[in-house]
């Protein structure tokens, strides 16, 4: 009976996030990814528990969903005012993820009316995407690693 007790112990996804307090997106990433193993039994995806509890590594934003969705755009160039007018955000939100890292910058040029910042729309539409989802102004919507932010209570912690 020794042999049963040294097999890997797997939970459902939504219980391995709750457990060990991360995004349900994130472990799924790193399902996709191949950092963690998983199974299928019946219609539930498990994940062995002693990945998931090892998996300390940050994820980066292009590995979530949320930013996959927008990958085709990655190199493709977009001013300020061109992504407040195509997104619907607004310009204050847009320069405060683009000085935290969040949204990667393309080129600078200078012209006659100063210098024009070009901004990876990828990077743009993601932001935009988080924002929509979860509800926009006067929340923290990302971490310090450009992750949706998740907070310790409220709807969103589970």
């Amino acid at each position: 009976m020794t042999a049963l007790t040294a097999l890997p112990t797997y939970l459902p996804l939504p219980e391995a996030a709750r457990k060990y307090g991360l995004d349900e997106a994130r472990i799924r990433a790193l399902v996709e990814s191949g950092t963690i193993k998983a199974a299928m039994v019946g219609d539930t995806v498990v994940v062995q528990e002693s990945e998931v509890q090892n998996s300390g590594k940050p994820l980066r934003k292009e590995d979530l969903p949320e930013w996959k969705k927008h990958a085709h755009l990655k190199g493709v160039e977009i001013g300020f005012t061109e992504s407040t007018e195509k997104y619907g955000i607004g310009l204050s939100s847009l320069q405060r993820w683009y000085k935290k890292g969040i949204i990667a910058e393309i080129k600078r040029e200078k012209g006659l009316g100063g210098e024009k910042i070009y901004l990876d729309e990828a990077d743009v539409a993601y932001c935009a995407e988080i924002y929509r989802n979860r509800g926009g102004r006067g929340r923290w919507l990302f971490d310090e690693d450009g992750l949706p932010y998740k907070p310790r209570t409220g709807p969103l912690s589970l």
